[in-house]
């Protein structure tokens, strides 16, 4: 039996799962996928999320959240129906929240004001925040400072940032996600020598599947699904100079108890 292993972030809402969602799942389980988080990106992402949820108990948990890209949504009710869902069960974190000045899908001010508010909701319901920043640091990190005391707990989700950027991270109690973003020979270098000096009780994995499939696996998948997260862990292993079953044990116990998560009897 392969380790069992978390995935902290996994897009399951996307239309490319909606023909074969049940095989999807089936090939996770196979590969040792426990458990997975189904993240919400907007208020009609979050509600499917939670659905799916609901669907697969045991398997499944959701977050509910708005990301900077469709942040310029962020008006009317759409604050309080938010609220409102984060009170379901299935609901284990604010997010995916942050911001992203690479694309700027949304005008700034709109993301920042976005980004406050959900980590507010996060602050008063005491769920931790599932976190996204591109290109943003800096304000990113300055919005943070002001609400990082208030919150339970947050993870930087798909980091592939500088060193500088990790450290402060750390220094701010966060936990950080790692993609196959580390499987890039173009991109990704970087973390495999990165992820060396992150604690254990700070690390978790994911595969933001569809995307971000391991360019390292011949021929590169040309869509990513939560299995791959084995491959993601061994990469991960291998630049920390751990064993697959280390980091599956350590990566796991941090998830579960960032989520509140208790995995069910195998």
């Amino acid at each position: 039996m392969p380790p069992a292993i978390i995935d902290i972030g996994v897009n399951l809402t996307h239309r490319s799962f909606a023909s074969d969602l049940p095989a999807v799942l089936s090939r996770a389980r196979g590969a040792g996928v426990a458990h997975m988080v189904v993240t919400g990106t907007s208020l009609s992402g979050s509600i499917h999320a939670v659905e799916l949820a609901v669907a697969h108990p045991g398997l499944l948990s959701a977050t509910a959240g708005v990301h900077p890209h469709d942040a310029r949504h962020w008006e009317g009710d759409a604050p309080a129906r938010l609220a409102k869902l984060a009170e379901r069960p299935q609901v284990l974190a604010i997010g995916e929240c942050g911001l992203d000045f690479d694309r700027d899908f949304s005008p700034r001010p709109v993301q920042e004001r976005c980004f406050a508010a959900q980590l507010e909701l996060a602050a008063t319901t005491g769920l931790p925040v599932f976190l996204h920043e591109r290109s943003a640091h800096a304000r990113f990190v300055e919005i943070l400072a002001e609400y990082r005391s208030r919150l339970c707990d947050a993870v930087v989700h798909c980091f592939t940032g500088t060193k500088a950027e990790l450290h402060r991270y750390l220094d701010m109690d966060c936990h950080i996600g790692i993609t196959g973003w580390i499987c890039d020979e173009r991109r990704g270098l970087h973390l495999r020598e990165l992820v060396r000096s992150i604690p254990a009780s700070r690390l978790m994995i994911e595969t933001d599947a569809p995307f971000l499939a391991p360019r390292d696996i011949k021929p590169t998948p040309k869509r990513n699904e939560p299995a791959l997260l084995a491959h993601v862990a061994a990469a991960v292993a291998k630049a920390r100079g751990e064993t697959v079953e280390a980091l599956a044990t350590s990566s796991t116990t941090t998830a579960c108890a960032f989520f509140g998560l208790k995995l069910a009897a195998s």
